[in-house]
């Protein structure tokens, strides 16, 4: 009785064969970065710091006013851009509301009509009321709010990434 062996692989079946896992490899080394690039706002969280806006006596009562501050995670190179601002309101004399400057349809920014008592978005329309409700137009949810605290006479608002999704 006699064994017969099976032929040596072609090498073009070799090739073939080599060139399939050596694509495979390249697609999961490219893969890789853009799948982490994607789920990683999932698992980190942007930076939130506190940030002081100004001292208590320089805002009135019921009055709404535009504060700058410096972002919560600015980049060395940002310059101007690492700046970011919300409309802050002192409520009464312990208490203040702050509210995203960015409108929660696109992200463009608000601006605040003190005889009307509304915030208002110039691109698309959007309305907000005083307490940051929508009103009218496109906005899907009201006007973010950021926490604020008074320490040490200042009043500081926890920044975070700009929350417009």
């Amino acid at each position: 009785m006699e064994f017969s062996s099976p032929p040596p692989p072609s090498r073009r079946r070799f090739l073939s064969r080599l060139s399939v896992v050596l694509s495979a490899a390249i697609g999961a080394v490219a893969t890789v970065p853009v799948v982490g690039f994607l789920l990683s706002p999932l698992a980190h969280k942007g930076p939130r710091v506190w940030r002081s806006v100004g001292p208590v006596d320089r805002f009135k009562v019921g009055e709404t006013v535009n504060v700058v501050f410096e972002d919560a995670s600015p980049l060395p190179w940002a310059g101007v851009t690492a700046r970011s601002a919300a409309w802050l309101r002192r409520d009464d004399v312990e208490r203040f509301t702050a509210f995203t400057v960015h409108c929660t349809h696109l992200g463009c920014p608000v601006r605040w009509v003190a005889d009307a008592q509304l915030f208002l978005c110039p691109c698309h329309g959007g309305v907000y009321y005083r307490d940051g409700t929508v009103s009218a137009g496109p906005p899907p949810r009201t006007l973010p709010q950021y926490p604020v605290r008074v320490r040490h006479g200042l009043v500081e608002i926890l920044t975070s990434p700009i929350p417009i999704a």
